[in-house]
């Protein structure tokens, strides 16, 4: 079973940047697909950046262009990398895991906030 700890959370201005960091412990790193996922306030959480162990990546359409996913297989590191914030990119930021065999992701990290002032 991997466990997760998110690091790099702060608050930021508009128009900045922010990494956000995932370290994973346990067995089986690199056959885990990793995810990072939000939940701006009162809103439900929502998966915004995914990567494959193959390195393949995806993103929601609120964020393509803006942030990057990477993994580091050697260091069981995952980040997100977030350039152009917007204000409406506060949320508590959520590193995520599953086996690639499986569809939902169910290990998840404690969360670290990220907020964004105009």
């Amino acid at each position: 079973q991997v466990q997760l700890v998110e690091s790099g959370g702060g608050s930021g201005q508009a128009g900045g940047s922010h990494v956000l960091a995932c370290k994973a412990s346990g067995s089986a790193y690199n056959d885990y697909c990793m995810a990072w996922f939000r939940a701006p306030p009162e809103t439900g959480r929502e998966g915004i950046a995914f990567i494959d162990n193959n390195g393949v990546t995806s993103y929601s359409y609120t964020i393509k262009g803006r942030f990057t996913i990477s993994r580091d297989s050697a260091e069981n590191m995952v980040y997100l990398v977030m350039n152009n914030l917007k204000p409406e990119d506060t949320a508590d930021y959520y590193c995520a895991a599953k086996p690639c065999a499986e569809t939902a992701y169910d290990i998840w990290g404690q969360g670290t906030r990220v907020t964004v002032s105009a």
